[in-house]
């Protein structure tokens, strides 16, 4: 945790550096300004001390916003460097001032408090104190004479005579060295002191907010780099290479899945039972992420090893559908349509468990929703009975299965996409093949939505008879 910390630090001074650079940019300007003021008139403070000290001041307000972008030695002094440069300067100021600028000495504190660590704000807090002391008593032989610290009326602006005047006064009984040491400068330090407890007080939430941001991204971090990979592992899990079963000449079959999030609970699959088989599943999972994407792993993994065996897409469903109610603490479920097409014959046979409705298109035809028939969704009860159906598929007909982020795709107005759009973008490139239909259906949506976020995995399968 204490190298966390020193890191958070190291990283936030690089950015207070900048900040406090910043900050005595300000305060020349407001020197600037003052000085410009008792130009004109408008302080009683000695002209021709303001036009000394001015310059100095400024120019050492100015010094860090330089510094930060040329400085080439080791980074870690740069903030002493800086601040020294503020110190210094509300010092020379200080100095012909006297105390008409104590509350100057509480910026350096507070910055220091608000971005630096710990161990620099204790080196500020005694640099303010040593620099304040040595403007005090420079100001009494050089700054602006206050006859309340001198005790006199009559102005002395001989530094000379003002060291005689007070060793007179100490001859007399007077010490004035000390009495400013304990009546001025003690109370002003102590007004320092509280200053550097509150922003200390202050800074530990601060810095305590730090160690938790730092902490809260890491954590975002490792999560990231899982989620990436667990992309790519489901990534894996989906056929994805296209064209697929090029040695077959009777059909070409193409999917996609878009997940809304870095993982979905949308699947697709397909493969071949044996040489005359294909099996086709496209499923929707409830829920998003990651609790989705696990559970349709184990979906996906149970219907494909059921398919295998020769099953037919009715006991498929049925036998998958006890399989998840096991341990299926999360109250998940399922949509599922599968197919089994025979190839020698073009004979689907397909079951659907509360899946969206297939689009078809016959051959010198138009795409249209077939209304299969539904049965209840996965994992949602045992012992459920699914009907099955089937349909002879001959040259140039066209399947096209899709999961609900389809037809619930929403624009920036909540409008839905709809199943309507859908067909009609299908219908649009009628004899294109089967990529070119799902991508011209996610176009179409892609157009339809514009900017507005995607809610939901967008998954989409199309198979196309050749002969």
């Amino acid at each position: 945790m204490e190298t966390m910390a020193l890191d958070i630090f190291t990283t936030n001074e690089e950015k207070a550096n900048r900040y406090t650079a910043l900050c005595t940019l300000n305060a020349a300007g407001v020197a600037v300004l003052m000085w410009l003021l008792n130009v004109c008139g408008f302080f009683i403070v000695d002209q021709h001390l303001m036009n000394v000290a001015m310059p100095f001041g400024v120019a050492l307000f100015l010094l860090p916003s330089l510094l930060v972008r040329i400085w080439r030695w080791d980074e870690r002094l740069l903030k002493y460097a800086i601040m020294g440069c503020f110190l210094v300067g509300i010092g020379i100021l200080n100095s012909a001032l006297t105390i008409q600028l104590i509350m100057a000495w509480s910026c350096p504190v507070i910055l220091s408090c608000h971005y630096y660590s710990p161990k620099f704000t204790h080196f500020t807090l005694i640099g303010v104190l040593l620099c304040m002391l040595c403007a005090t008593y420079v100001g009494l032989y050089w700054g602006v004479w206050d006859s309340n610290m001198m005790r006199s009326v009559d102005s002395i602006g001989d530094a000379a005579f003002r060291a005689e005047f007070i060793r007179a006064a100490t001859a007399a009984g007077d010490n004035l060295l000390l009495r400013v040491f304990n009546f001025y400068y003690i109370p002003r330090a102590a007004i320092i002191i509280v200053v550097y407890l509150i922003g200390v007080t202050l800074s530990k939430r601060t810095h305590g907010l730090l160690k938790q941001q730092e902490e809260d991204n890491r954590e975002k971090e490792r999560i990231g780099a899982e989620l990436h990979v667990a992309t790519q592992i489901q990534s894996s899990m989906l056929p994805c290479t296209f064209p697929a079963f090029p040695e077959y000449e009777e059909f070409e079959i193409y999917a996609s899945m878009n997940p809304a999030k870095e993982v979905g609970g949308d699947f697709y699959d397909f493969f071949l039972v044996d040489k005359d088989h294909l099996a086709m599943v496209i499923a929707d999972v409830s829920g998003k992420g990651v609790p989705a994407a696990l559970f349709m792993m184990i979906t996906k993994t149970l219907l494909k090893n059921e398919a295998q065996s020769g099953a037919s897409p009715k006991a498929v469903l049925e036998t998958v559908n006890n399989q998840l109610l096991e341990n299926n603490e999360a109250g998940m479920f399922v949509t599922v349509w599968l197919g089994i097409y025979e190839i020698s014959t073009g004979k689907l046979t397909a079951a659907n468990a509360g899946h969206e409705y297939p689009a078809l298109k016959r051959a010198g035809g138009s795409f249209e929703l077939f209304k299969d028939k539904h049965g209840f969704v996965m994992a949602g009860m045992e012992d459920v009975t699914y009907s099955e159906y089937t349909m002879e598929l001959h040259a140039g007909d066209v399947l096209f299965v899709y999961t609900d982020g389809v037809a619930e795709a929403t624009d920036s107005n909540e409008r839905l996409y709809g199943v309507e759009r859908m067909v009609s973008a299908l219908n649009q490139k009628q004899d294109a093949d089967a990529r070119e239909l799902c991508e011209t259906v996610r176009a179409d949506i892609d157009r339809f939505v514009g900017d507005a976020e995607q809610f939901d995995d967008i998954t989409m399968l199309a198979l196309r008879i050749k002969k």
